[in-house]
């Protein structure tokens, strides 16, 4: 599918767009690439840019110490970018790093602000933008403390199954906060009960 086609049906979940409209935004963009384990965004750097992910998968993680602490795993179909860096413009404490070749669509803070400028649909739009990551905060901090660990292992391959073979054993365990040990043990609990499941 063609990358701006992509973030076209994206938009389309939260407002119509009219091709005019839509191409003003496309104006403003551009398409970028980036190769597995290469950084998008650094720690200690303020964030420039958001990106619509078209293809690929971005880990977020930050340092605690020497530790690298896995704080999100974002895969293709949405918005990403160090947030709360981007809009207040204070050094972000994230990185984000590709996992896979990535190719995303990329706006530059200067370039989202005068979208802004431009007509009141798009103020709107960015305060759906804002709203959108402050669901998605909201809902990691939820599923983090309602869930005990075995719950929380499985509402997210419940929800992400895909990502099981993605992502590194390591990665998942450090973002669901379970030790790699027990992650292992879980995985192939569900991996055993899931072949039993299909024999059956």
């Amino acid at each position: 599918m063609e990358p701006y086609h992509r973030l076209s049906q994206f938009l389309g979940l939260f407002m119509p767009l009219a091709e005019e409209e839509f191409a003003i935004l496309k104006r403003q963009t551009r398409l970028v690439h980036f190769n597995k384990k290469e950084l998008l965004t650094t720690a200690g750097e303020s964030e420039l840019y958001l990106y619509f992910i078209v293809s690929g998968l971005i880990r977020e993680f930050f340092y605690k110490g020497s530790e690298q602490i896995t704080s999100d795993l974002i895969a293709e179909g949405t918005i990403t970018g160090s947030v709360t860096s981007f809009f207040t413009g204070v050094p972000s404490h994230y990185c984000l790093e590709a996992m896979e070749p990535v190719t995303a669509i990329a706006i530059h803070k200067g370039q989202l602000e005068e979208l802004y400028r431009s007509n009141r649909k798009w103020e709107k739009f960015g305060r759906i933008l804002t709203t959108h990551f402050l669901l998605q905060q909201e809902r990691q901090i939820l599923d983090s403390s309602r869930f005990n660990t075995k719950e929380r292992f499985l509402h997210f391959m419940k929800q992400y199954p895909e990502l099981l073979s993605r992502v590194p054993q390591k990665y998942l365990a450090s973002f669901l906060q379970i030790k790699p040990e027990t992650f292992s043990r879980m995985k192939h609990l569900l991996v055993a009960k899931n072949k039993k499941t299909n024999v059956g």
